[in-house]
């Protein structure tokens, strides 16, 4: 299949770029490199088409790359919870005008499947768990709002021009080439950051909270498995089903820790229930947290030249965080 990647470049996509050459798949990778590395590319840069631009900008200036596509993962977009906060301008042109501009050269070149990664954040601060696809809605902040408008679009492009597509509804994704900020595998990245600097471990609030923590390698599985099981205009969430604390997570990692601040509007638990992907895509995470944390143990070289956070600099990060949403 001749495969379109936004966001090719970043944390998911470049996972995903890699599962879909393997597969012997034609990939061309749309990234205009604000979060994204070429880096994340350099093992398949020889198999792919890299195209450094802009989604946001205009649907006229990403048709031509979409000539002949079946099927579009469309994973661009901005995800950091602060900067959200401070310019939710950027978030919405990216995230929600980008999304259009997407949907609108997919409608034009009939794909044959669009793939959306949403997010789980558009849950908020929920009031069942396991979480279900059908819990309430009540986004925080506005990453998880411009995210859920996101997948909106997709399933009234669904609906309306009976477009094929599938909205994947991530939750806390991990991995190789995982950032130190963002909405994906942050905790990870800023933690292995802090073990080479040798300093302590930014434990927030009392590191009781959980997470529903998924390898990056289950979650590409999935994501590939919505092209031929997804059924269209659906929404699944994509977790591992389990809950970890972050203490769990950074006795694994190990070394010092130092506890900051809980932050408003993070929930105390994550857990999705993935009842219904299972069902739907004969789909099973494998990797358990102990494995996983393993191979990033056995890489953690990889996060040489990551910023490594102190509790002064988160301090200063989340200032607006704690101001704008902190109960009055």
């Amino acid at each position: 299949m001749k495969c379109l990647v936004t966001g090719g470049a970043g944390f998911i996509g470049s996972n995903l770029v890699d599962q879909l050459v393997k597969l012997g798949h034609q990939v061309t990778v749309l990234d205009n490199l604000s979060t994204g590395r070429l880096s994340n590319l350099h093992q398949v840069k020889k198999k792919i088409e890299f195209v450094n631009i802009d989604i946001a900008n205009s649907e006229n200036s990403i048709l031509k790359y979409f000539n002949n596509v079946d099927w579009v993962f469309h994973l661009a977009g901005l995800a950091d919870i602060v900067p959200s906060i401070t310019n939710p301008n950027s978030y919405f042109k990216t995230n929600v005008k980008g999304t259009l501009n997407i949907l609108e050269a997919s409608k034009k070149v009939k794909i044959k499947k669009l793939i959306y990664a949403a997010s789980a954040s558009c849950y908020g601060i929920p009031d069942k768990y396991p979480t279900n696809e059908n819990s309430e809605i009540d986004p925080k902040y506005p990453y998880a709002l411009t995210k859920f408008l996101g997948e909106q679009l997709v399933i009234h492009w669904a609906k309306v021009y009976r477009m094929p597509n599938v909205s994947l509804r991530f939750f806390n994704a991990y991995g190789l080439r995982s950032r130190t900020t963002g909405a994906y595998g942050a905790v990870f990245g800023v933690f292995l950051a802090q073990k080479l600097a040798d300093k302590p471990l930014t434990i927030v609030g009392d590191g009781n909270q959980t997470r529903d923590f998924i390898h990056i390698s289950d979650l590409v599985e999935a994501v590939v498995k919505a092209t031929q099981y997804g059924k269209n205009g659906e929404v699944y969430n994509v977790g591992s089903g389990q809950e970890t604390t972050v203490n769990s997570v950074a006795n694994i990692i190990g070394g010092n820790k130092v506890k900051i601040p809980k932050r408003p509007g993070e929930p105390d638990r994550s857990l999705a229930d993935i009842s219904k992907i299972r069902s739907h895509f004969n789909w099973q995470p494998k990797l358990s947290i102990d494995e996983g944390v393993k191979i990033l143990l056995k890489n953690i070289n990889d996060w040489k030249e990551a910023p490594v956070w102190t509790p002064e600099t988160i301090k200063e990060e989340t200032k607006s965080w704690f101001t704008l949403l902190s109960k009055k």
